[in-house]
């Protein structure tokens, strides 16, 4: 048993501990408990930093592996597939200008290029180079072509094309349908590709032959051409602001935001060259603009056996359904260039060029449908208003108004109607005191008749008024071209849609003109041997494609 002076000794001793051991702590110690917690906290805030590093690059390297899985599957599927002849691969044929309703085409379409044999070895460098894409990856082929034959009530030959009054000289076209004869091919050939880094890149290379020989071997005759080579990249990470979304191009190209009505194949406006520039420099959310560089070549200075360079600066500029573009030509001593063929002594050295459109999504605000509708000024090198810069011979007084308009509606479930007007007065174009002017009324009816068949009906009217002032020899005419055309077509989708290819079409049409257009000039089609006034019959067959 504890004595009780011994108890009360331990009960004094247990009560005096607290104060000895919890004694109020001096303001040194707390700073330095303080600075031990900062830092404490300072490592937690760098461990969770480097965990989450660690996560990021975690979820890239899973993203990467992902795609390359997909890649290694799609080359598999690509090396397995048979080329054989009568594939889409192997059949593929390819549009004019800016053409609507392109879409694209399967990486499939490249098996023609390699013979079966090639295949496996193509499979066995991407699965034994893990690092490096398919060859399929990313590619898209997309083309044009049209085909066909045409002759006269007595199975002879004939004049024919879009072009072929004597105001087609300067881009009077008439329609299309049934007033063709050539063979024309497009073959556009793309690789596109995005990085992890958002970034994208596309080239494109685009190969084209044009043809008025029925023959089958006609390379004595061809046209064949790399109409365009040019790259893009898009969305570049180190980009912000305006540019954030821009694309940068370079190279041979037709620009982006040409259009056209096709049904006449007529461009509204079309500029084209080789050069570089920038699209769609965002200002805010309903105004962007596109700028560009494009140069030209008009032909040679005999004196100091040179090339004219044409260059063409460009502004598109895009608010809500307006386009206004603007243009500046100049070409350095093309005034003095000495070129036989020209016939004239007065050519302009610069110029500009405007054109202010409206992309309307419905039918001129009447309807269902689509409209576009543009007015395109020129002065000097500029006259030329749809070919921006492809004109030489234009004088430095030179000027050019055109309009511009088309619509697209359905009438109903089995009928469709497409309207266009396109005319142009142009002074002084090539010589002092000349004047050209034109206006073209074009409509194009189709009538479904079945899912695989439908009946076309496009009729023309043409009014001139030209005064060369004896330039080329041409004769001052007036007068009047009427054309009217009807086409049973053959097509197997979407047959109501107006831009849905392929089509095969029969045709028959009628055409008439003033006489007085015989005699505009000796090496036109007009007044050409047995090809005059008094109404002509035409009859053939054609097929057109895009995709």
């Amino acid at each position: 048993m504890i004595k009780p002076s011994i108890l009360t000794l331990a009960i004094g001793l247990a009560l005096a501990t607290p104060t000895l051991t919890f004694a109020a702590p001096t303001l040194s110690s707390l700073e330095a408990r303080l600075a031990a917690m900062e830092a404490r906290l300072q490592q937690a805030e760098n461990r969770a930093a480097d965990a989450e590093t660690r996560a990021t690059r975690a979820e890239k390297d899973v993203a990467r592996l992902q795609a390359q899985t997909t890649r290694q599957a799609e080359a598999a599927t690509f090396a397995a597939r048979p080329a054989t002849s009568g594939s889409p691969a192997a059949s593929h044929s390819a549009s004019g200008s800016a053409l609507p309703g392109s879409v694209s085409g399967s990486s499939s379409a490249v098996a023609g290029s390699a013979s079966p044999t090639d295949a496996p070895a193509a499979q066995t460098a991407s699965t034994a180079v893990e690092t490096k894409s398919s060859f399929a990856d990313g590619f898209e082929f997309h083309g044009y072509a049209r085909s066909g034959l045409i002759m006269n009530d007595s199975a002879a030959g004939t004049q024919s094309g879009p072009y072929l009054t004597p105001a087609g000289e300067t881009g009077g076209a008439v329609g299309r349908l049934g007033n063709e004869n050539n063979t024309y091919v497009e073959l556009n050939f793309e690789h596109k590709q995005q990085l992890a880094n958002g970034a994208t890149t596309r080239f494109k290379a685009m190969l084209a032959d044009g043809q008025k020989d029925y023959n089958d071997w006609t390379g004595s005759t061809s046209e064949l051409n790399i109409r365009q080579a040019f790259v893009e990249l898009g969305n570049l990470p180190d980009f912000s602001g305006p540019f954030s979304h821009s694309t940068l191009w370079a190279g041979k190209r037709f620009d982006r935001d040409n259009f056209d009505i096709h049904w006449l194949d007529s461009d509204v406006v079309f500029l084209a060259g080789t050069g570089g520039g920038i699209y769609d420099v965002q200002w805010n959310e309903g105004l962007k603009s596109s700028f560009s560089l494009y140069g030209r070549n008009f032909g040679d200075i005999e004196a100091i056996d040179n090339t004219i360079q044409n260059y063409i600066v460009t502004t598109n500029n895009f608010a809500g359904p307006f386009q206004l573009m603007l243009s500046g030509l100049r070409a350095k001593d093309n005034d003095e260039r000495v070129n036989t063929a020209r016939q004239n002594d007065n050519a302009g050295d610069t110029g500009l060029h405007a054109m202010l459109a409206l992309h309307s999504d419905s039918f001129w605000g009447l309807r269902e449908g689509q409209a576009k509708t543009a007015v395109l000024y020129g002065r000097g090198l500029g006259a030329e208003v749809k070919g921006i810069g492809s004109d030489g011979n234009l004088t430095q007084q030179a000027q050019t108004w055109r309009l511009a308009s088309y619509g697209v509606t359905p009438l109903s479930d089995r009928w469709s109607f497409a309207p266009a007007v396109l005319a142009q007065t142009s002074s002084d174009r090539y010589a002092e005191g000349d004047h050209y002017r034109w206006a073209t009324l074009n409509a194009r009816l189709i009538q479904e008749i079945n899912p695989s068949f439908a009946l076309a009906y496009e009729g023309s009217y043409q009014y001139m008024d030209l005064d060369p002032q004896g330039y080329k020899d041409r004769q001052a005419v007036s007068g009047s071209f009427w054309k009217l055309t009807f086409a049973p077509t053959f097509k197997v989708a979407d047959i109501g849609d107006f831009f849905t290819r392929p089509e095969i079409r029969l045709f028959a049409t009628w055409m008439d003109w003033n006489s007085s257009l015989d005699r505009y000039a000796s090496d036109d089609s007009f007044g050409s041997t047995g090809f005059s006034a008094g109404g002509e019959w035409n009859f053939g067959v054609q097929m057109e494609t895009w995709f």
